[in-house]
């Protein structure tokens, strides 16, 4: 059996990542919820990382399975076997744990222990850095137990007959910020909590500074009209263009409205949207359709945002929707699975 989950949980991955490259060899162990059947808080493919010296980086659930999980954690650090774990949820009046999960679901949690660096690491690592996806298998259930574990799926398969949960880990969220204001700032913060790459981009030398974006990845001084080229736009990308100065505007989204990006949004009133897109026009680029779909003027979700970082939280919140190909209408209004 193989199941196969899109690569979203990008900052569990590069905590766990950087806590393999930098822990002591004294072995861990690595719990990967490989199977869900019914409802789960997390996907398959959300991973725990629990050290030798009584860390835990990640999880498998909302809280409530962990515990558990570190008792297993630790007998298999001890004997190095691999080992298996189902967790019912199904019961109407479900306490497992002294809790009431109420996921109404079946999951299965594989717990290996991994040695200092695994090679998946080490190639997961480098191709994070240069923006590559990496394709993962982790072995489950196996006539040959030696076999269980995480691996490239460039490896060997496992023989007919195995379970195996395949996962493509894409390079994290990249975000271009386009303005170095005040306003931009919980932006950044708030992007890199969900472990995106933001790279920052302002012609004002005082406002393009890492003092001022400790948590972006690059700051970009440069001009309006050059800011797009000393970055890397794909379709990967997401953007917001927040300058405050409609002649810096202009320029910018002359070039990126051009660009296969992800996502485009541009913060200002409406009319104000409307007159730049009439000046481009006139200006002579040919506006199209797949142009105006892919710009959002003004930028964000209606959430009733008031200070800069309620307007941060509905940027990111209608990004994120993109991303997903969601609408963000309440979850109480989906007639399908949340996970489907």
């Amino acid at each position: 059996m193989v199941w196969t989950a899109p690569g979203f949980r990008m900052k569990e991955l590069q905590q766990i990542v950087a806590v393999l490259e930098t822990a002591p060899p004294n072995g861990g162990a690595l719990a990967t919820l490989v199977a869900i059947a019914g409802s789960s808080y997390r996907r398959a493919g959300a991973r725990a990382l629990f050290t030798g010296d009584g860390r835990r980086v990640g999880s498998i659930s909302g809280g409530c399975l962990e515990d558990d999980v570190a008792v297993h954690a630790q007998a298999v650090v001890a004997n190095g076997t691999p080992e298996v774990i189902s967790y019912d949820t199904t019961s109407e009046n479900d306490l497992l744990w002294g809790v009431g999960l109420g996921c109404h679901g079946v999951v299965q949690v594989l717990i290996e222990r991994l040695p200092p660096l695994p090679r998946w690491v080490g190639v997961l690592r480098e191709n994070l850095r240069r923006r590559r996806p990496t394709e993962l298998a982790v072995v489950w259930r196996c006539p040959d137990q030696g076999l269980l574990g995480t691996r490239l799926a460039t490896e060997p398969a496992p023989p007919a007959g195995a379970s195996v949960f395949r996962e493509t880990i894409s390079p994290p969220v990249s975000l271009a910020v386009f303005g170095a204001g005040d306003d931009a700032q919980p932006l950044v913060r708030l992007a890199r909590e969900l472990g995106w790459q933001v790279t920052v981009a302002d012609p004002r030398p005082a406002y393009a500074t890492s003092a001022r974006f400790p948590d972006a990845d690059a700051v970009v001084l440069a001009r309006p009209e050059e800011a797009p080229g000393r970055m890397v736009l794909d379709a990967g990308t997401v953007a917001v263009v927040m300058t405050h100065h409609y002649a810096h505007d202009v320029p910018l989204l002359r070039q990126l409205l051009s660009y296969p990006l992800a996502y485009l949004g541009l913060l200002g009133p409406k009319k104000r949207a409307e007159r730049i897109l009439a000046d481009l026009a006139a200006g002579g680029l040919a506006l199209t359709e797949e142009m105006r779909r892919r710009l959002h003027a003004p930028v964000g979700l209606d959430l009733g945002a008031d200070n800069p970082e309620e307007v941060a939280l509905a940027i990111l919140a209608e990004m994120k929707a993109a991303l997903a190909g969601r609408d963000a209408r309440p979850l109480r209004e989906r007639q399908k699975p949340i996970h489907g």
